[in-house]
């Protein structure tokens, strides 16, 4: 069977998304021969760049393993200029890589799907968006896990007499605090990033935080040209620790026990770490997210050191995290967030134990009123499954893909969901996704589709599709490696929805680490796909 066939509009492959996942996609996939479509709703390319231009906003993982792997030259010509690069530089990096690969003739952008439905008798995709409709044998999405801005529903926000944003569809031309009274709603990774760099411009700004949130510092800084030189010529060596690693960094967690050492080691230890900055403290102990004892040890670590950097103690013990261990939620890293609650421009309002009942033409109301100008929403995102479910999706015999997740996310490896054939999902719900750097998770997931896409032409098959079976299986064992972790006790984590009012409760990202994942995919193609059905 050939997929290549028909005019513009009849394609082999539609992917949905222009971000890393999307461009990636339409790059491997073309080159494999396929006839392919990128949709995107932005106006550029970038996916959660190029909406997240927030101040402050910039990237958690590191530069230099922050990018794409799969081209030698492309590493080795990009110069990143921060350890951590703020959204224009990413933005920079991704309009550099579609430019390079000729990747824009093939990108559709302003262009939002508004559904998407499966025809069982042609075994195709028929995609809608405003003004046009497409066709695909497959239909992949690529629309991020952190791309449904969720902004609370909370009463009177429409009577607001100043201007209001959500962090994550900031205006491109960006929003001038100087000498306005601005409120930050969220203390997030994106409010930890957003609050010293508001507190610096506005006259005032009230922090409303409704869980204090542990966070290490980042130590951002330039990177020199010898760091760029040391970087790139052990570019293999980096890549190769990233697919090894449970996170899809390139440094692996110590296999020694945090309760395996002397207090005034493990405190050494921690030190060292803190000072280094990084998401690698987490990586300090092998047993911080599997043992309440040792994670213990970590998250009292940090509670001290937020009550040493806060001078005033009634802020710093609202500050400290009491309800959650240290990384059972997003472990946010900072720079200077602690520190800009000693400003004395600063204030924060705990509304847990003073819960925000109104938002007023002048401001928002807890039991009194606090005067803004601005609000800043730094609420998240519908994560994981909001992105998907706002496409309309719907499966063999119209079944739609809200429905079938109506209790929670349901998938065979994250990849596809029984009861909608051809359609595979980038780093959706069952995958390590969001629990890893995301361009590591992305290249995995991207090439398994290219493999898999290629295999069915070759067998002249046109339909695949996993069974009921083969996603409660992988559904169980989603489940059970997360128990035997910390992660599903932190109720409040939006891991398990618990930032969007009425969504279900179900931890959505797979907890078994990125490289233990990489190898069950492939035993999966290695015998001949299990757990899916393949049919002309």
């Amino acid at each position: 069977m050939t997929f290549r066939n028909g005019p513009d509009t009849d394609l082999d492959v539609l992917v949905v998304g222009a971000g890393f996942s999307g461009l990636y996609a339409l790059h491997r996939l073309r080159s494999e021969g396929f006839r392919v479509r990128v949709l995107e709703q932005g106006g550029g390319v970038g996916g959660t760049w190029y909406w997240n231009r927030y101040p402050g906003a910039r990237c958690d993982s590191e530069s230099y393993y922050y990018s794409y792997s799969f081209d030698p030259e492309l590493q080795q010509e990009w110069e990143w200029t921060e350890r951590y690069p703020e959204h224009h530089e990413i933005r920079a990096y991704l309009e550099h890589v579609a430019e390079r690969f000729d990747l824009y003739r093939d990108i559709e952008l302003d262009t939002r799907v508004e559904s998407a439905a499966f025809d069982d008798d042609t075994s195709t995709w028929t995609v809608r968006t405003a003004d046009r409709t497409l066709t695909c044998r497959f239909l992949v999405t690529a629309v991020g896990c952190l791309s449904a801005a969720n902004v609370p529903d909370i009463p009177g926000l429409a009577s607001f007499a100043g201007e209001w944003f959500h962090t994550g569809r900031w205006p491109h031309e960006g929003v001038d605090l100087a000498g306005k009274r601005v409120g930050i709603v969220g203390t997030g990774s994106t409010g930890i990033q957003a609050v010293p760099v508001v507190a610096a411009q506005a006259a005032h700004l009230t922090v409303f935080q409704r869980t204090a949130n542990y966070s290490i510092p980042a130590r951002n800084g330039p990177v020199s040209a010898a760091e760029r030189a040391e970087v790139k010529a052990r570019y293999d060596e980096i890549r190769r620790i990233q697919r090894e690693s449970t996170n899809g960094h390139p440094f692996l967690i110590s296999e020694v026990s945090a309760l395996a050492v002397d207090e005034a080691e493990r405190t050494a230890i921690y030190e060292a770490a803190w000072q280094r900055g990084s998401l690698k403290f987490r990586a300090s102990f092998a047993d911080l997210l599997t043992s309440r004892e040792a994670n213990e040890t970590a998250s009292d670590f940090i509670r001290a050191k937020i009550r040493g950097i806060v001078r005033d103690p009634e802020t710093a013990e609202k500050l400290t995290p009491r309800d959650h261990g240290f990384a059972t939620k997003r472990p946010p890293i900072d720079t200077d967030y602690f520190e800009a609650y000693n400003r004395p421009n600063v204030s924060l309002v705990d509304v847990r134990a003073d819960p925000i009942r109104e938002i007023t033409p002048a401001g928002i109301r807890t039991s009194e009123e606090h005067p803004l100008d601005v609000i800043v929403f730094a609420t998240g995102f519908d994560a994981m499954t909001g992105p998907l479910l706002g496409l309309d999706i719907r499966g063999a015999g119209g079944l739609p893909l809200r429905e079938k997740w109506s209790a929670g996310p349901v998938s065979h490896l994250g990849l596809q969901v029984a009861g909608f054939p051809n359609l595979f999902t980038i780093t959706g719900p069952g995958s390590p996704s969001v629990l890893c750097n995301m361009p590591t998770a992305i290249e995995q997931h991207v090439e398994w589709i290219a493999d898999c896409l290629v295999h069915l032409r070759e067998k002249g098959v046109s339909r695949m599709e996993t069974t009921e079976e083969a996603e409660r299986d992988w559904v169980a064992h989603v489940n059970e490696v997360a128990e035997r972790t910390l992660l599903p006790q932190a109720t409040t984590s939006w891991y398990l929805g618990a930032n969007v009012p009425g969504k279900p409760r179900v931890f959505m990202p797979y907890a078994g680490g990125m490289a233990a994942y990489a190898r069950t995919c492939a035993e999966v193609a290695e015998k001949g796909y299990e757990g899916f059905v393949l049919s002309a």
